[in-house]
């Protein structure tokens, strides 16, 4: 019998996500399907259900949808407590429902594994204190880092955010506080490059041999990755293997089956043009 899967969210017609779960089922043997269906945030509660009482077996949550599958699941795993955000719902044997966190376990395997950086005893800088950011700050602790400071618009937003996590080494500040300092990666979480927008980074602020991680991504280059370019970058990436890493760990929750993950991505870039040196 085939089990059914989706990917939740608004807007939704761009997402790869039912390719790539199409191609982790063909490559391990799982009889599934998956699809892509738009959800405002009033009708979640209402759609989850509907779709787990039709046979669902497992769902993925996107933009602006992470948050309120936090508060759906009837149990949460340590790392969505901690993110406070939920991306991958899973249906138990007893009819309950499991909320998970994989966006920073994805982005730690892209960053340490797909392209050979190391986290630890470095500075950090994530722009953005949103529900992506919020998701990527407890795996990039576990990598223990020197200092991850949070710089956002509203200030009050990035200090709140760097509470949450009580460690001396999260910081939450506006952007105009990163006058002075420097950071070895800079992770954007804003959605400001897919509009071809940047935040206001001062000068200086990527040290050298600088990497720059837009967790966003598309066809072309994003405006914050070009930035990184700019900025002399030693390596300036998207969030296309990113997203295909926390693919993979969704995929083994539902399955128990642990997807390869580099020919897709090398896959996906190249259909794109976008040449990756890892």
């Amino acid at each position: 019998m085939t089990d059914h899967y989706a990917v939740f969210g608004q807007p939704i017609s761009h997402s790869k996500s039912p390719r790539i779960h199409q191609f982790f089922a063909a490559q391990t043997g799982q009889d599934l399907s998956y699809t892509a269906k738009e959800v405002a945030p009033g009708q979640f509660g209402d759609s989850v259900r509907a779709f787990f009482d039709e046979g669902g077996k497992g769902l993925n949550c996107t933009v602006p949808l992470k948050e309120l599958a936090f508060a759906f699941a009837d149990q949460t795993t340590a790392r969505a407590q901690r993110a406070k955000a939920v991306n991958t719902l899973a249906l138990q044997n007893d009819g309950s429902v499991l909320g998970d966190n994989t966006d920073g376990c994805g982005l730690v395997t892209d960053l340490t594994v797909n392209h050979a950086l190391t986290l630890a005893g470095t500075r950090i800088l994530i722009l953005g204190a949103g529900g992506a950011g919020r998701g990527i700050i407890g795996p990039l602790l576990d990598q223990a880092p020197k200092k991850l400071v949070i710089a956002n618009r509203t200030v009050e937003k990035a200090v709140d955010l760097a509470k949450e996590f009580d460690n001396p080494i999260v910081n939450g500040c506006g952007f105009a506080d990163l006058k002075g300092q420097e950071f070895a990666i800079i992770l954007n979480a804003t959605s400001t490059s897919l509009s071809g927008q940047l935040p206001p980074l001062p000068e200086g602020v990527l040290a050298g041999q600088g990497v720059c991680y837009d967790l966003a991504y598309g066809n072309q280059p994003t405006a914050f990755v070009r930035w990184g370019w700019a900025n002399n970058a030693v390596k300036s990436l998207d969030g296309l293997g990113m997203l295909v890493e926390q693919a993979a760990e969704a995929f083994f929750i539902w399955r128990g089956v642990r997807p390869q993950t580099q020919t897709l991505i090398e896959q996906l870039n190249t259909e794109r043009g976008i040449l990756i040196v890892s």
